[in-house]
């Protein structure tokens, strides 16, 4: 079903991840992906929860505002993984990649994702979370999932639509879209208030 209300904007991905340009083409929706370098993703240390990833999407959108046409509807997005109130986020390395995935292992946490609609009149943001549970990993599919995977550019070192997923994600309680990095279905909701 097509979003007739959009018709009337040029939309905009700010976003370099493979899976959020996926889950927004499932959308059958036209749209740009453009991005703007070295934005900052730090936050106030006192935020928690879905105010993190809020605050980040919002300040990937501000980094925006100042060329944005009347036209231009951009949607920007951030990921974090929760784990018993710890932020876990893109990893530095292998190792550190290795070391979230063992505390995540045989545990319950939060993915959490915020999300920024932006024009010229207006500013939208909205966050989802997910329960994700992983079954015990052994130190042997951590290390191969690290090492054949890659997984340098995810929040909490994972991609649940990976092979970790596959053998490690027990139980998802929300949007799985959402644990790649778009909770679409929400989204679509948001767009059709537009």
């Amino acid at each position: 079903m097509e979003l007739k209300n959009l018709k009337k904007y040029h939309i905009i991905l700010a976003s370099n991840s493979p899976r959020r340009r996926e889950l927004l083409s499932g959308l059958g929706i036209d749209y740009e992906v453009k991005i703007l370098p070295g934005i900052d993703e730090s936050y106030p240390e006192n935020l928690t929860g879905e105010e993190i990833p809020m605050y980040i999407a919002r300040e990937k959108a501000d980094a925006y505002r100042p060329s944005i046409k009347p036209d231009e509807l951009i949607i920007t997005a951030d990921t974090i993984v929760c784990l018993e109130g710890q932020v876990l986020g893109k990893p530095k390395d292998e190792a550190d990649a290795c070391r979230m995935l063992r505390l995540l292992s045989g545990r319950t946490h939060q993915v959490i994702t915020g999300v920024c609609i932006t024009t010229a009149e207006m500013q939208r943001t909205f966050a989802a979370t997910t329960d994700v549970t992983f079954d015990t990993l052994s130190e042997e599919e951590i290390t191969h999932y690290v090492n054949n995977y890659r997984p340098m550019d995810k929040a909490g070192a994972y991609g649940v639509q990976e092979w970790i997923g596959f053998i490690g994600v027990t139980r998802l309680e929300g949007s799985y879209f959402n644990v790649m990095g778009l909770p679409i279905q929400r989204l679509y909701k948001e767009l059709k208030r537009i």
